[in-house]
């Protein structure tokens, strides 16, 4: 099995026919995505890959049933992209699109708490479903395979690496998931841990977290509730702090989202907390024995 994203969505392309939007279209329907269609405004009744493009979301609905989209827009637009897809009845969200305006983000997680949909990100590198066999994001195919182990990521890269050596290791993935790099985004998290609790044929979760902010801190409250064993690397180890590194939310302020205090916190509440991307498919070997 697999969380929030199955074969079974319908899911559209907004900006497939862009540069980006093409070429994503291309990797996730090899993987075996379930596209339906594409939005680029003027030009629909053109195709991407065999995949029809339409003018508007809710011309696609109406004629495909898309309950998914994925936004390939730039950030000046991503809210309208957002609004657009939500008001039409796209139910599971993916925003890839990297300094969207804080405001813009709080809208769109907001309006989709209130329509009762699933935004991820935005700025992540989206969902892939290896037990499923299809995926909403840019991750490279290759590295993934089915299996056991679930993922969740602030780091995009980190993810991928670790990803990889996890199927080195004959560990699979049942999810591996971005919850996104900007201050305000659609998961956290304790959001997807809850969907791993849930999901039986996930049996212990890698957590790949970040300095900055208070999440990882937060998500170490619902381990114990998790009832599965968490492995969890955190990036950063070296950044001075009040200095922003990568991401936007990754910066240490006032002694706040430091790595010192995210390990203590989660080694308490039971993971298993490695200090290299490396490590980290051995320990999960070790804790599901």
């Amino acid at each position: 099995m697999a969380i929030m994203l199955n074969r079974h969505h319908k899911i559209l392309v907004q900006g497939m026919t862009g540069n980006q939007g093409q070429f994503h279209t291309r990797q996730m329907r090899a993987y075996g995505a379930n596209v339906v269609g594409g939005i680029s405004p003027g030009k629909g009744g053109s195709e991407v890959e065999g995949v029809p493009v339409f003018n508007a979301v809710r011309d696609a609905v109406r004629e495909t049933g898309a309950d998914a989209s994925i936004v390939f827009v730039p950030a000046p637009y991503a809210k309208d992209a957002a609004f657009e897809a939500l008001e039409n009845g796209i139910r599971l969200l993916v925003m890839i699109p990297e300094h969207v305006p804080v405001q813009d983000s709080i809208a769109i997680v907001t309006r989709a708490e209130d329509l009762e949909a699933t935004v991820i990100g935005p700025n992540t590198f989206g969902i892939i479903s290896p037990g499923e066999g299809t995926k909403m994001g840019i991750m490279p195919n290759h590295i993934y395979q089915p299996g056991p182990v679930g993922v969740v990521a602030r780091s995009g890269t980190l993810s991928y690496e670790i990803a990889f050596a996890l199927t080195n290791a004959g560990l699979g993935q049942s999810t591996v998931l971005g919850m996104g790099g900007d201050p305000v985004v659609g998961q956290t998290f304790i959001s997807v841990l809850h969907h791993f609790k849930r999901d039986p044929d996930t049996r212990a979760v890698v957590m790949v977290g970040e300095i900055g902010g208070r999440a990882e801190e937060e998500a170490s409250l619902y381990l114990k509730e998790l009832g599965k064993p968490v492995v969890a690397y955190l990036a950063g180890r070296a950044s001075p702090p009040g200095k922003r590194m990568g991401h936007a939310g990754a910066i240490i302020e006032r002694g706040v989202g430091t790595l010192e205090s995210k390990e203590k916190a989660l080694t308490a509440a039971g993971a298993r907390v490695v200090t290299m991307p490396w490590q980290v498919a051995d320990a999960v070997r070790e804790v599901l024995g």
